[in-house]
């Protein structure tokens, strides 16, 4: 399988319901996978928590990649999520991604930086519910 990227993962992760959790989590990330959020570190099942929660309350959207880049093991973009929500409201949130890649081309730490640029106030917290 070729390297994965923020794209594959957040479609594979968030916009293809009908495909595995696990199984998605599985093809893109780590078995010692590590995320720091806004600040907060979460380790592989603290992920497949919010993961979980994310599945339960989104319903649709779309990833736009602004800058991509990838250097050895070494990745970064900067990408605008937007997410249709089960109570109706849209939000876009950009984000700030520096990732290091493990050898088979998963994602094994992630570190990331996030802004609500339009939406509710309240979708502001996606990026790290449980």
């Amino acid at each position: 399988m070729p390297p994965t990227d923020i794209t594959r993962a957040i479609n594979d992760l968030l916009f293809t319901p009908g495909l595995d959790l696990a199984e998605a989590i599985d093809r893109h990330f780590t078995a010692d996978y590590r995320q720091r959020t806004n600040g907060v570190w979460s380790d592989r099942a603290g992920f497949v928590e919010h993961m979980t929660r994310l599945r339960s309350v989104v319903r649709g959207g779309h990833i736009e990649v602004h800058e991509e880049l990838r250097d050895g093991a070494h990745y970064a973009d900067r990408h605008t999520v937007t997410v249709l929500r089960d109570n109706g409201r849209t939000s876009r949130t950009e984000v700030y991604l520096f990732a290091r890649m493990a050898p088979d081309g998963r994602f094994q730490r992630v570190e990331e930086t996030t802004l609500l640029v339009d939406g509710h106030p309240d979708d502001g917290n996606l990026a790290t519910i449980r």
